[in-house]
């Protein structure tokens, strides 16, 4: 898949040639670049730029000086590269755009981990993602020090209120998932939004899931069905929680926050990648 991916992005930015250098750089000269830091951050995708190095020129070789998940400060150097000039300049915005990218989220995803620091719950990403790019956001949140939620619509059963009005009711839709998943794929785990304590009295009647989802519950409403639940699943809070009430929310003892905010709300770091002329 990562392949796949960096195949596509340059395809869409070097088209038919990169001009630029093709028309004044020689086919056969070799240069070595340095990656340098330009704001304070968590620097992520150190793994990333040398493999879309590498996917362009086997040969090209990195001198990695900070690794990824470390915190760096502007003017820190994390890498130099020696490749083909050619390869250096056909992959230095892809290097540049992913790096960023990856950065900024880690960088977010750092600031909620220490939020929650030395208790019991773990932090989340979700599926809120940018297309084609979920794979460097969600490594980029491991990065960070948080978890995966599921990649995809195929690694987990998760039933959400639409689902749930769609079929019919909380019952329906949780034993067909169950027969379901019995059926084709044992192993999926299956999780089901509740939107009030009545879904979770209803969820708790029907069994059969892993994961029960508490959507939009205010932290005093969250312990409430905590105690319900009484450990019978796992719990998962979601829904308006941000930075500003996240300990609040991980103080009810909730297993797992899910917070989309980790990705679509981080900001890219600045970074550049330099010609380094010995």
């Amino acid at each position: 898949m990562l392949d796949k991916l960096i195949e596509a992005a340059l395809m869409e930015d070097v088209g038919d040639g990169d001009h630029s250098t093709l028309s004044c750089i020689s086919p056969d000269a070799m240069g070595t670049a340095v990656l340098k830091v330009k704001q304070n951050a968590i620097i992520a995708g150190v793994e990333m730029a040398e493999k879309i190095f590498k996917h362009v020129d086997a040969e090209a070789s990195m001198n990695i000086m900070i690794k990824d998940g470390t915190s760096v400060q502007k003017g820190d150097h994390v890498f130099e590269v020696k490749a083909h000039v050619h390869t250096i300049l056909k992959c230095e915005r892809l290097v540049l755009n992913t790096m960023q990218r990856m950065s900024g989220i880690a960088t977010l995803t750092a600031q909620y981990v220490s939020a929650i620091a030395g208790g019991h719950t773990k932090l989340l990403d979700t599926r809120k993602t940018t297309p084609n790019f979920r794979l460097f956001e969600k490594e980029a949140v491991r990065i960070g020090g948080a978890w995966n939620h599921r990649m995809g619509l195929y690694d987990m059963i998760m039933l959400k209120d639409n689902h749930i009005d769609y079929c019919g009711s909380i019952e329906k839709a949780v034993l067909k998932a169950r027969a379901y998943a019995d059926q084709y794929k044992p192993e999926l785990k299956i999780e089901v939004e509740a939107r009030s304590l009545e879904d979770v009295k209803e969820l708790l009647r029907v069994g059969k899931i892993d994961r029960v989802m508490l959507d939009n519950f205010s932290p005093t409403q969250l312990r409430e069905a905590l105690t319900m639940i009484a450990g019978r699943y796992e719990t998962e809070a979601s829904g308006g929680i941000h930075l500003g009430n996240l300990r609040e929310y991980a103080d009810t003892g909730v297993d797992f926050i899910s917070c989309g905010a980790l990705i679509h709300q981080a900001q890219s770091i600045d970074l550049s990648l330099k010609a380094l002329i010995l």
